[in-house]
């Protein structure tokens, strides 16, 4: 079948195509083409249509052809490996009436990474392309050239359906789709308010802005903090802010609500302005920063790493730290670590909110198990170059008021007073430098007046603070380690009483 390609001149469009019958069964979640689509909208690429195929040569040829007709770009996904259903190579090349044949450097790749050069291996299946097929090579975040090259015959390129292997590849190619001419813009408003009392003044604001300006009208009945999120999409900057003072202006008044979703990416700015606001809580937050800062003074990320557990207080302490280091070098390639102690049986909720962190803020994570003094052997053992953890501790930790922001090598510290950061997440951030002995005793001497926020740094073993079973009321405690009573080995005396 003979293919045109699509007229030149007109913004760049994509067709995406997904190929597999475990899509269409349900054995499989198709995430490609919603990584494909973000990617390639950033890249000033507008997806056009996006289409699920089986694992047939007719079906995937006659896609092909027809896509390549009417797109700029063409990406599949899928079909490409060894066995008898990878059948995306073969299908494109008779999309455009050529044969299969062995690449010489794709013959010489197969050889090198699987040992085989046997024409009818299974391997060498990966070494038979279209007759007329390019080999593009992308390249790391540091520049480095890929292993293996991507495949492409015309405007057709073919990517694998593993999704970590398709992402790597299309952030490393992205200078094959970037548009220089097409730059979309967007902008989201959050409404507190149901559909149907703004369908009047979503009329109106389609009617002012039609074929400028896109509008869309999503309800979200699961969020508990607006009902409906609007978006407005423009490849002209000025239509789409005049189109969002209209919409503003015609809601009625406090329905739009105030929601940051990009926090991560925001985090320097963001929480930099809060510690200089000057406010009571902006206070606390400056306190608990001066001690990050002073750990990163003090130690490289290499020797640093953030104790976490999925807690709410160290998931606060996350959000300080990576805010401090994006700050500090906004321009980095090495990844922040995480600690997380595992205990027996985790509840999966827990593992995969971990999880989902662990990528949100694109985090090392380092898993241990065990007791925590276990873990912590374990840990110095696995990692050598470690030196200190970051924590996170509420102020209505038990002894917490005894702790200082940074406790010394032996891993005591000496009597400090916080107050609360955040009224039910932490209000002290420790650096513990490893590794000292475990504390016997811990200090209870009253607390002075309250130091805002303070941000603590404390010495590894001092750190994992867990709750005691008989505390006081107005004492309980997040246990950052995940179990309850007292460390091995630690002898607690009751608790001064805490002024605040």
């Amino acid at each position: 079948m003979a293919v045109e390609g699509p007229a030149r001149g007109s913004a760049s469009t994509a067709g995406i195509i997904v190929i597999g019958d475990e899509i269409l069964k349900g054995h499989t979640q198709d995430t490609n083409s919603f990584f494909m689509c973000r990617r390639l909208r950033a890249l000033g690429v507008k997806v056009a249509r996006i289409s699920v195929v089986p694992d047939e040569v007719e079906a995937i040829a006659s896609e092909v052809a027809a896509f390549a007709a009417r797109f700029t770009f063409v990406l599949t996904s899928g079909g490409i490996g060894p066995t008898h259903d990878d059948v995306t190579f073969e299908a494109v090349a008779k999309a455009f009436e050529e044969n299969v044949v062995p690449h010489p450097e794709l013959v010489a790749l197969v050889h090198k990474f699987f040992g085989r050069t046997e024409a009818q291996c299974p391997e060498m299946k990966l070494a038979r392309v279209p007759e007329s097929a390019r080999l593009n090579y992308g390249t790391d975040g540091r520049g480095s050239a890929f292993d293996y090259p991507l495949v492409s015959v015309r405007n057709v390129y073919i990517f694998p359906g593993i999704p970590a292997l398709m992402e790597r590849a299309l952030d490393g190619l992205a200078h094959l789709f970037r548009s220089e001419r097409t730059r979309f813009h967007s902008r989201a408003v959050y409404v507190a308010a149901d559909e149907l009392l703004i369908v009047p003044v979503l009329d109106r604001a389609h009617a002012a802005f039609q074929g400028r300006v896109s509008l869309g009208s999503y309800p979200d009945w699961a969020s508990n903090y607006y009902r409906v999120k609007l978006t407005l999409d423009s490849e002209s900057e000025q239509d789409l802010e005049e189109a969002y003072g209209f919409l503003m202006r015609q809601l009625p008044p406090g329905v739009a609500v105030p929601l940051v979703t990009d926090y991560v990416s925001r985090a320097a700015a963001e929480v930099y302005s809060l510690a200089e606001s000057g406010s009571a809580l902006g206070q606390k937050v400056a306190a608990a920063l001066q001690t990050i800062e002073e750990a990163l003074d003090q130690y490289s990320l290499a020797q640093l790493c953030v104790g976490f557990n999925g807690g709410k207080d160290c998931t606060a302490l996350l959000h300080l730290v990576h805010a401090a280091v994006q700050r500090r070098f906004p321009v980095r390639q090495e990844r922040l670590q995480v600690l997380y102690i595992r205990i027996v049986s985790p509840f999966p909720e827990m593992e995969q909110f971990i999880q989902a962190t662990v990528q949100r803020y694109d985090v090392q994570l380092c898993t241990v198990e065990g007791s925590i003094r276990e873990a912590l052997a374990h840990l110095k053992e696995q990692q050598p170059q470690l030196e200190a953890v970051l924590m996170g501790t509420r102020r209505t930790d038990p002894y917490s008021c005894t702790l200082t922001p940074m406790t010394g090598p032996t891993g005591t510290s000496g009597s400090s007073c916080a107050s609360s950061l955040f009224p039910t997440a932490f209000s002290m951030t420790r650096a513990t430098p490893l590794w000292g002995a475990w504390p016997i005793r811990a200090r209870t001497q009253r607390c002075a007046a309250p130091t805002p926020g303070a941000g603590r740094a404390t010495g590894l073993p001092t750190s994992w603070r867990t709750r005691k079973r008989s505390a006081r009321p107005g004492c309980e405690g997040h246990a950052l380690g995940g179990s309850s009573g007292k460390l091995p080995g630690m002898t607690l005396n009751k608790p001064a009483a805490c002024q605040h």
